[in-house]
């Protein structure tokens, strides 16, 4: 076999085709854990389960990439950026291959939480793989065209994953995931080399301790963190919500809400090509607060027009979507922000950012769901309460850095 390639490359070697491939990576995650959505009632219909056992297949497999999240920097920083990476892609290709096979749904669910903890390695190693090798200048523009992957592929993930379903079986998505997780992991082993220099390796269990420790001992690095947790509440909050009120409150079709939810991933999008054009021209926080006051102003609207007049559908998208531009420049430049704090440690950095998104949201959709009454106010309550932390983080940040 090719011997993996060395560190140092040139930048010339750092092509967009290189950016694509950290892109690939960062959407398995996105991809395993959407794809499968179409599938679930076929899933408990072989099995004779109940909706809330087949249920288990996604909630636990969250429950495992915020935990995997967490691991997977500190294991970066320790080994290196490359076998770790390696190493999850190969877990996410066999817990593809073994919820292919589930013979029950226990070993389903148990095949799924390997699958999400293999694919929750995209969440953060490319971004400190981009932090490596492009430093903090460029670091916050790349990640948010990583950003941007995560909010394409949950958009055409599920009518992948329907067709599949329909016109093959539900086990078809997983040969399917199990396939992309195989031809990445190969690209990532003849073209991606190691971007961590040996003389930044921590070593054992005490340094990984000590790589918690010191970020979040780190004042700065903490109001960093807060604002991606607290911009991820924002899009949790609303996409835990959006589909109870489009069917049960407004009458709408899941195709029609598949539809509006279009314009809510092109106005992230928007926003991190925004991120993309003026990261490193403008600095981080002033780039977080303009994103920031504009998430606030999406969900001022949206208030103000339930307020006006019956609930629509374009009152409940358009003026979110707006809000997505703002936290789509945003978070990406609180995440670059955060892993800055601790270059040498991009890795622990970025892993405990993803974890306390991942936390966040997930608590953002629990609450929301249970305070649910027929109205958009828990779901804009919920979304106020996210970016009135990220206006307060950003002003911690900027009086710790006066």
């Amino acid at each position: 076999m090719a011997a993996p390639p060395t560190h140092p490359r040139s930048d010339d070697d750092w092509s967009l085709l290189w950016v694509a491939l950290l892109a690939a990576v960062t959407a398995t995650g996105p991809l395993a854990m959407q794809i499968f959505l179409p599938s679930v009632p076929l899933v408990q219909q072989t099995f004779g389960a109940s909706a809330g056992a087949a249920q288990l297949t996604l909630s636990l497999a969250l429950v495992a990439v915020a935990c995997a999240t967490l691991v997977y920097g500190p294991l970066a920083d320790r080994y290196g950026r490359r076998p770790v990476m390696l190493g999850g892609l190969a877990l996410f290709a066999l817990g593809s291959v073994a919820c292919a096979l589930a013979p029950t749904l226990d070993s389903l669910i148990a095949a799924r939480v390997l699958q999400s903890a293999g694919g929750a390695v995209g969440m953060v190693l490319p971004r400190a793989v981009v932090r490596d090798r492009f430093g903090p200048e460029r670091a916050a523009g790349l990640i948010a065209q990583l950003s941007m992957v995560m909010v394409v592929a949950p958009m055409v993930a599920p009518a992948l994953g329907g067709v599949l379903t329909d016109l093959i079986d539900w086990r078809a998505v997983f040969w399917f995931t199990a396939l992309a997780g195989l031809l990445i992991s190969l690209l990532v082993f003849f073209a991606l080399p190691e971007t961590l220099p040996r003389s930044a390796l921590t070593f054992g269990v005490g340094a990984l301790l000590r790589g918690f420790w010191l970020c979040l001992g780190s004042a700065r690095y903490r109001a960093y963190m807060g604002h991606a947790a607290a911009s991820s509440m924002i899009f949790f909050a609303f996409i835990s919500a959006a589909p109870y009120l489009m069917v049960n409150t407004l009458g709408q079709g899941a195709t029609a809400y598949g539809m509006w939810f279009i314009i809510i991933s092109l106005g992230y999008m928007g926003g991190n090509l925004l991120a993309v054009r003026l990261s490193g021209r403008y600095p981080v926080l002033g780039l977080m607060l303009a994103g920031s006051t504009l998430a606030v102003l999406g969900i001022a609207l949206a208030a103000l027009l339930a307020l006006w007049g019956p609930l629509t559908p374009a009152g409940l998208f358009l003026p979110i979507a707006l809000s997505m531009i703002g936290s789509g420049l945003a978070a990406p430049n609180a995440q670059a922000g955060a892993i800055n704090v601790f270059p040498e440690r991009a890795g622990t950095a970025s892993g405990l950012t993803s974890f306390m998104q991942m936390f966040v949201a997930g608590l953002a959709t629990q609450a929301v769901g249970v305070a649910q009454n027929g109205t958009a106010w828990p779901m804009l309550g919920a979304m106020a309460l996210g970016s009135s932390v990220a206006l307060g983080c950003i002003a911690w940040a900027y009086r710790l850095e006066a």
